[in-house]
């Protein structure tokens, strides 16, 4: 018998094991009885020619009568297989599987399973899942056949081979203990994988699934329970406000009254930081629900405790927009060091890259001394060279720019564990909160402060209706002509930008699916938008340069602003009224969003139109239709998961990895998490180094040591 981690190639072989390690990174005898399949089909129910239906899922056992070849275009092959069972006639269409004319000939017997699709008025299976008669299926009639993702090199039907031998080799050891086990009414994992790849029926398929999935969320939980633990056990230093002090000021000076939730999570946030344990909250909030405030409030009671707060902004123009707006805010209360400072003011510091070597000096002075009790600053605030006098709050802004690294970075400045204060403008499903970022308590905002106006949106498809887009600068020059500024959003800088913004597709066509910020400034300047003061902003840009365009037009000397997505995150121009997104289609639902929470921060209601050059019934168009049908970040956020996959939302386009989640999804078993992590939290508090429960310990350090696990400090 071989174990879970053995190398693969010792049960399958050293070639496909170099095929299963480049295309599915299955590297070990475990992650190979991880590889579950995606269906299955019952070998003795298959269907007639005669009878079927477009859209229906089915499996035919037929007959090869002609194979047909064609290279399309350079990158696309497609070959036709007209197919017969006797009772009727098929073409099964498939893609780039050039391989195909060489093992099919006629009269040859096939298996295929997949969707009928109509073609042209005929009945077609589009890149079905096919099994030669000589494979071995003939036998398993009545059966279940499971149907594996695979590779032209190595077909489910040779997985199927390769998994079952792995099976019947390899001793499989329950991680759970017996009494979970019998209180959830979950088979042995053993049974489990047995059932899931050799089923036979489909209770059994279910009651492996429900297991696994299960095992997905509990370990995951584990090891979040025991990190919830370790910070738990640092100390702190209590950062209590103090009677007479600048938080007591600043609330007396605002000029507009807290929102409910804005002093529910304002009174929580204080209650961490009095406490001597270091906090660790996500903060999350719809654009323009008042983040800030509340964590410039928390800031200043660190402030009030003779500690410093240091925000940290992933790019320049938002730190710089933070500064400026917490200057604001603040007025005399953050002038410190300054003629007309009110007696208990702070100073506040700026720290970005791109700094003069004086300027740098004297606010590193600052800060070391402690005299900036609010520092503000980009990714130069981890240099070794700033160093803090006493920094008791570390607060990340927009969490999603920044790895574990950065936040750990900002931390160790820190004499003792400060406390931490994440924020995001992205709604978060409750789910994925409990997943990647459960090892940090949630505060959420709903509610936006009076006086947010509403903004309407709607899809510009250039497409469909060509001659609408003449009618987007038609309303922008109307905004303008009523005192009021235009964003236009461009998905690239130049025709050589390479980096792909949002989910950059290839839907779209005509000059917006090509749109950069270099052609189109001086096509607006030169044609619908003559005459109007038009400004351009990028991220190439110096960062002088970034900030005098951002000034003038958030002082109105300035009609129309294009820009990339520099903008999506922390600008606050109330006057700005419109949102132009060319080339929609290339953004992500949540950027889109975002950059529509720029519009709408004034006196006038706000209007954003998405063009697109992506046709109606794509994916793409559904996305956009789907952010035009509500202002709902949550709603979006749900929308955004069902779209994605699930490897993505735990960090796999950050790491270039795999999830480790295979069977759980985390709008569809949300109450296998919420169970899950209920009873993670009840064995880890029972036992917290997992000593009495060893083969569960090793699977959680198992899957925290693992480079797939990265997506658990997403924070």
């Amino acid at each position: 018998m071989t174990d879970e981690s053995s190398n693969v190639r010792d049960v399958v072989g050293v070639k496909p094991a170099a095929v299963l390690a480049k295309a599915f990174e299955i590297r070990t005898v475990g992650d190979l009885l991880r590889h579950y399949p995606r269906r299955y089909f019952e070998r003795g129910e298959l269907a007639d020619l005669s009878e079927l239906r477009p859209g229906e899922q089915v499996t035919v056992q037929v007959r090869v009568v002609k194979v047909d070849a064609h290279q399309i275009r350079p990158k696309l092959h497609k070959t036709d297989v007209t197919v017969t069972d006797g009772t009727g006639r098929l073409v099964a269409t498939f893609f780039n599987q050039k391989h195909l004319p060489r093992v099919l000939a006629p009269e040859m017997e096939i298996m295929l399973a997949g969707e009928v699709e109509r073609f042209r008025g005929k009945l077609q299976l589009k890149q079905p899942d096919i099994a030669l008669g000589a494979n071995g299926l003939v036998e398993d009639a009545g059966k279940l056949v499971p149907v594996y993702p695979a590779t032209k090199s190595l077909q489910s039907w040779a997985l199927r081979r390769s998994i079952a031998h792995a099976l019947h080799v390899t001793d499989v050891l329950e991680t759970l203990p017996a009494e979970l086990l019998e209180r959830r009414g979950l088979v042995g994992r053993a049974d489990a994988l047995r059932m899931i790849h050799e089923p036979e029926d489909f209770g059994d398929v279910e009651r492996a699934r429900e297991r696994l999935r299960y095992d997905e969320a509990f370990v995951l939980q584990v090891v979040l329970a025991q990190r919830r633990n370790l910070l738990a056990l640092e100390p702190a230093k209590a950062r209590a406000a103090r009677a007479g002090g600048l938080l007591e000021a600043f609330d007396a000076s605002l000029p507009f009254e807290l929102t409910a939730g804005q002093r529910e999570v304002g009174a929580r946030l204080l209650a961490d930081l009095a406490r001597d344990v270091p906090m660790h909250r996500l903060l999350q909030g719809e654009v323009g629900s008042g983040k800030t405030v509340v964590a410039l409030r928390a800031m200043l009671a660190v402030v009030d405790s003779g500690g410093q707060a240091a925000l940290l902004a992933p790019t320049e123009v938002l730190a710089q927009q933070h500064a400026r707006s917490i200057a604001a805010l603040l007025g005399p209360l953050g002038q410190g060091g300054q003629l007309g400072a009110a007696e208990e003011a702070t100073k506040i510091a700026l720290v970005t890259g791109s700094m003069s070597a004086a300027a740098r000096r004297s606010t590193l002075l600052d800060i070391g001394i402690g005299d900036a009790g609010i520092v503000i600053g980009t990714h130069a605030l981890l240099e070794n060279t700033v160093r803090f006098f006493d920094l008791g709050l570390v607060v990340v802004d927009e969490q999603h720019r920044f790895g574990v690294e950065q936040r750990d970075a900002l931390r160790s400045k820190a004499d003792t564990p400060p406390h931490v204060l994440v924020m995001t403008a992205t709604p978060i499903p409750r789910t994925v909160a409990m997943t990647v970022y459960g090892d940090l308590e949630t505060s959420t905002l709903t509610e936006l402060p009076a006086g947010r106006q509403p903004i309407s949106t709607t899809v510009v498809p250039t497409a469909d209706k060509p001659g609408w887009l003449e009618r987007v600068w038609a309303r922008a020059r109307e905004e303008v002509a009523a005192g009021r500024q235009v964003y236009v959003v461009c998905p690239r800088i130049d025709g050589g930008d390479d980096e792909q913004v949002g989910d950059l597709t290839e839907h779209g066509d005509g000059w917006a699916a090509t749109a950069t910020v270099v052609d189109i400034a001086p096509m607006l300047s030169n044609g619908p938008l003559e005459g109007l003061r038009i400004d351009v902003l990028h991220g190439r840009m110096a960062a002088d340069a970034k900030d005098e365009v951002m000034q003038r037009f958030a002082a109105g000397n300035a009609d129309v602003l294009v820009a990339t997505t520099v903008i999506e995150v922390g600008v606050d121009v109330p006057n700005a009224t419109a949102m132009i997104v060319l080339d929609a289609d290339r953004f992500g639902i949540s950027q889109l969003h975002q950059l529509r929470g720029r519009i709408g921060r004034g006196a006038h209601a706000g209007v954003c139109l998405l063009v697109t050059g992506a046709e109606a019934g794509t994916a793409a168009r559904e996305r956009l239709e789907g952010v035009a049908a509500t202002l709902d970040g949550f709603q979006l956020a749900r929308l955004d998961l069902e779209q994605r996959r699930e490897g993505d939302v735990l960090g796999q386009s950050q790491s270039g990895r795999r999830s480790q989640l295979k069977l759980l999804r985390l709008l569809r078993d949300e109450d296998v998490i919420e169970m899950a992590r209920a009873d993670a939290i009840a064995l880890v508090e029972a036992d917290p180094t997992l000593d009495r429960h060893e083969r569960l310990r090793d699977a959680a350090e198992a899957l925290a040591a693992d480079e797939r696990a990265d997506y658990l400090g997403k924070t």
